[in-house]
């Protein structure tokens, strides 16, 4: 098991949150922080400790992005016009990893980066192994033909834990999507509330 993989599961517990909304997070048992100090009491967070739990918990939730990552697509967000928190959402759902997750090919959005990474989909008939590549609405994805068979993928594909949003339109048959639009705050189903105007206050210290 890898150091990121082993790590996941501190995430949601860290957080105070189950981030994935997934039955078998650890968060359900144990709603209190990892380690030997975990259930402390803890003091009020100030406006920067709000800021950047709000900040954790977003970059979190897409796994495998870097604060230098995170940081530049901030910075894209801002250079596009309107909403800046919106267009970090957007810019966030649009990434090539966070659409195989958001299809259901995969169970988690870090086994949707592996996914990509090992060469298994294809954008508009191109095979795209970079997990932050953008798609852009219009654009179809769609899973190799060598690896349609894959029990990982064939098991996240019935699994009743999650809905693919509309956004995205899915013939799990074919494992063929199409990303139409880029979605809004109000249209992505987190299990977790985002805040992503805080986000924006933390960056803009």
């Amino acid at each position: 098991m890898t150091k990121r993989i082993s790590a996941k599961y501190k995430i949601d517990r860290r957080l105070g949150v189950n981030l994935w909304g997934r039955a078998k997070s650890p968060y359900n048992t144990r709603n209190y922080g990892p380690g030997q100090h975990g259930q402390r009491r803890k003091g009020k967070l100030s406006d920067y400790g709000i800021q950047l739990h709000a900040k954790q918990k977003l970059k979190g939730y897409y796994g495998s992005i870097t604060e230098k990552q995170f940081r530049r697509l901030y910075a894209e967000a801002v250079r596009l016009r309107g909403d800046t928190g919106e267009n970090l959402i957007g810019l966030l759902e649009s990434r090539l990893d966070a659409i195989v997750y958001r299809m259901k090919l995969v169970p988690t959005v870090f086994a949707a980066r592996q996914f990509v990474n090992h060469g298994h989909v294809l954008v508009n008939g191109k095979r795209v192994n970079i997990p932050s590549y953008q798609v852009k609405p219009g654009d179809e994805i769609e899973v190799r033909q060598k690896s349609k068979e894959m029990l990982t993928l064939l098991v996240a594909v019935k699994s009743a834990e999650r809905d693919v949003p509309d956004y995205i339109d899915v013939d799990h048959k074919k494992m063929h999507g199409k990303y139409t639009r880029i979605p809004l705050l109000a249209d992505v189903p987190y299990p977790v509330q985002m805040e992503p105007n805080l986000v924006v206050e933390y960056y803009s210290r």
